[in-house]
């Protein structure tokens, strides 16, 4: 499939800048592939499409302050944008400018943490060393930045509208953003209503909002990303299953998680590893039945996991009536429910 074929034209004032408050005040779109409904709701409203014994799945990671401001010996300045843990001490980074950052260049952030490159990478940055005298965790609090995605061009006054309320495991380069429009409150009101609620966690990083540069998008090869399945949120989706009921993935990470987790249609494999999962029409799923989601950038493997999902014309069809309708778009924009999934053939 061409690149071009999930294009679609987004006036930049729909690019939301602000999260809303509370959180589940923003607009719901609602889809369903079987009937091409188009509903027009709000985050709040989301318990009237949930069934008793639904269960949603939530990616619990955290974003950690991945942007660090360093100096060259030389005195230039350095960004380091952290990407993957690999060990205690060494990191998968962005590093700018690269082109000026060769593999044994140390760069400095304090007294108490600097970093020198070890090496390249297949995507064009650097893998990096860091020494530091302390906790680093404790010293990337005090040091580091949390990263907004370059479309938001706005200082966020509280860091944690960037965080969902139900973070629990640091690591990640960017937000699971479709869980940000959950309050504690509504997730308690779920719960209460007999929808159950699981955990996985997904570190965001590079896979998820790396730029599709092929034309022929089956050519893009995404990058790897640490996940972890709970036995407890392997049993929940086994048992959900059998029962006939509905597995909602809360995000295309919990989405890429369990797809990459599949055992077959009623199971997954608890524990950890990594995916370079990369999900687009043709993609017949395994366990997710529905998903709430946000609207995504112009041709990203986003829109493209979506378009698996919902079929890439009805997906299109909803966007493009969402800029009608004056939604808000990406991190801190509105939400989207889509009832129910498409398979590999088309078919729901």
């Amino acid at each position: 499939m061409l690149l071009t074929e999930f294009d679609y034209a987004l006036p930049e004032e729909l690019i939301a800048q602000k999260p809303i408050e509370p959180r589940n005040a923003s607009r719901l779109m609602v889809l369903n592939p079987a009937t091409r409904e188009i509903l027009h709701e709000h985050f709040y409203d989301l318990r009237k499409f949930l069934e008793a014994g639904d269960a949603l799945i939530f990616n619990d990671t955290r974003v950690i302050p991945a942007r660090l401001i360093g100096r060259r010996s030389t005195g230039g300045r350095v960004e380091i944008f952290l990407l993957r843990r690999l060990d205690n001490f060494t990191w998968e980074t962005l590093v700018r400018p690269g082109r000026k950052i060769q593999e044994g260049a140390e760069i400095f952030f304090s007294e108490e943490l600097s970093c020198r490159v070890i090496g390249r990478t297949d995507f064009g940055g650097r893998v990096v060393e860091f020494k530091f005298d302390g906790v680093f965790e404790e010293i990337l609090d005090r040091l580091g930045e949390t990263p907004l995605p370059p479309y938001i061009h706005e200082k966020l006054d509280d860091t944690e509208r960037y965080q969902t309320v139900y973070n629990r495991v640091r690591g990640s380069a960017a937000a699971p953003t479709a869980g940000l429009h959950f309050t504690a409150e509504q997730m308690t009101e779920l719960e209460k209503s007999g929808v159950e609620l699981g955990f996985v966690t997904l570190h965001v990083g590079l896979g998820t909002f790396r730029p599709v540069q092929a034309e022929n998008i089956e050519e893009h090869e995404m990058h790897e990303e640490f996940y972890t399945v709970p036995e407890e949120t392997a049993a929940l989706i086994r048992e959900t299953k059998l029962a006939g009921r509905r597995v909602i993935a809360v995000g295309t990470t919990s989405i890429r998680t369990l797809e990459s987790a599949a055992l077959d249609k009623f199971s997954v494999r608890a524990g950890s590893g990594s995916t370079k999962i990369f999900i687009y029409p043709g993609y017949e799923f395994k366990i997710v039945d529905a998903l709430v989601t946000n609207f995504h950038l112009p041709k990203s493997t986003l829109i493209m996991l979506v378009s698996a999902f919902a079929g890439r014309e009805f997906t299109l069809e909803a966007y493009h009536a969402a800029v009608e309708a004056r939604y808000r778009f990406f991190s801190f924009g509105d939400a989207m429910f889509i009832r129910s999934r498409i398979d590999g053939s088309g078919n729901i």
